[in-house]
């Protein structure tokens, strides 16, 4: 995939295919990106570096677009370490070139730096701050909290291309021309889900600009139908669902709370609710079970009872959940125990402990499997979720 922006504006990041683990946590199968760009004019500026591994080929890059000329600026919108990794190899290359940044990135440098010299090399910038380079002109803006408190983004006015730090990234390096919606909210909200109420401000100060492109730290430059990648952010970040439908997830041991989470689903299916999802948190990614609980109206929680508390996966499914801020959802709950079920009530105190959350009536209980009267159950709490319109049309 071509991310070169325009003649004067060019890509210089690089992909990581090998990477296994994002942040150490978060599969990547299709590798993942560090973006970098360059603008070229009168005076040249430079946009992030990548990640410490990277550094030879980024360089490379960079000469062979700049060939003799050097840049004048280094803009560094986050410190994050697969972003700044290259700073100092950056300015021992390049000695004549600022670095750009929030003051509160500067006070980062030397965490990350030890006591490389920056004096007199640094130009800290704030909301409102401009830079011409010639032709073009950068406008600064601080989007703290989306998602560490450093973070800058720059418009540039003549292109009207906004650098948007690691807002509107995705998960999966630019080898891959694939759909943008579910890497993209997957990446949004691990990464950056937990601060809403920040997004929200960073869409405020987005709503000024006449924007024709966006280039973000991650993944594809986004050069059409950007109001939907808006409008996505706008959703995700007021913790409103994306779709109406069910996320159906479940942990299981010996496979009888698995058949009942199963057969609920198709219960709902059969009563008309059209999205369905069922999620195995014992065997499917955790990040995506986060991702497609956010993307959906009405979550059912279905748990076995395990040393007489929640069984670990669900546990960590209702932790992460809580760590990012999740809310203003409805829930059923399908507990399971053969002889002392508690599941039930600890996933319904966990989620009642969030903003927003209604439990739907009635919590049904299994004792090891299935049988008429919990099916009875089961197909009542059925009706009461697709009678809801907010699960269909």
């Amino acid at each position: 995939m071509n991310n070169n922006i325009s003649d004067s504006i060019r890509y210089v990041g690089v992909n990581d295919t090998d990477i296994q683990f994002f942040e150490n946590q978060y599969p990547v199968p299709k590798g993942i990106s560090y973006n970098s760009y360059l603008l070229k004019d009168s005076k040249i500026v430079l946009f992030d570096t990548v990640e410490s591994d990277f550094g030879d080929e980024w360089l490379a890059k960079i000469c062979l677009e700049l060939g003799d000329r050097k840049p004048d600026f280094l803009v560094v919108h986050h410190m994050e370490p697969d972003h700044s990794s290259n700073i100092t190899r950056a300015m021992n290359e390049f000695p004549d070139m600022k670095l750009v940044a929030t003051r509160q990135a500067v006070n980062m440098l030397p965490q990350f730096f030890g006591d490389y010299d920056f004096e007199g090399r640094t130009m800290v910038v704030k909301d409102g701050d401009t830079l011409s380079t010639g032709e073009h002109e950068l406008a600064f803006f601080t989007a703290p909290m989306v998602h560490w408190p450093e973070v800058l983004v720059s418009y540039e006015k003549t292109e009207k291309v906004i650098f948007s730090a690691d807002a509107f990234g995705k998960f999966g390096s630019t080898e891959y021309d694939d759909d943008w919606l579910d890497e993209g909210r997957r990446y949004y909200i691990n990464i950056v889900g937990k601060y809403g109420a920040q997004t929200q401000s960073l869409l405020k100060k987005l709503s000024q600009f006449d924007i024709s492109v966006i280039a973000p730290l991650h993944g594809p430059v986004l050069k059409e139908n950007l109001g939907k990648y808006v409008a996505l952010y706008d959703t995700w970040s007021s913790y409103e669902p994306e779709t109406k439908g069910v996320l159906v997830a479940y942990a299981s041991v010996y496979g009888g709370t698995k058949e009942c989470a199963l057969e609920f689903a198709d219960m709902l299916r059969a009563k008309g609710v059209e999205n369905v999802m069922t999620y195995d948190l014992c065997r499917q990614e955790l990040s995506e079970a986060i991702s497609q609980a956010f993307r959906m109206s009405t979550l059912v929680l279905a748990s076995v009872t395990y040393d007489a508390s929640l069984f670990p996966p669900m546990h960590h499914f209702l932790h992460h959940l809580k760590m990012k801020n999740f809310r203003n959802r409805r829930v059923a709950v399908i507990e399971n125990g053969s002889w002392a079920p508690v599941a039930g009530k600890l996933m319904t105190e966990a989620v009642s402990a969030l903003p927003g959350m209604t439990v739907i009536p009635p919590m049904i209980t299994i004792k090891s499997r299935m049988n008429e009267a919990t099916r009875e159950a089961m197909n009542l709490l059925a009706d009461a979720i697709a009678a809801d319109g907010k699960v269909s049309d």
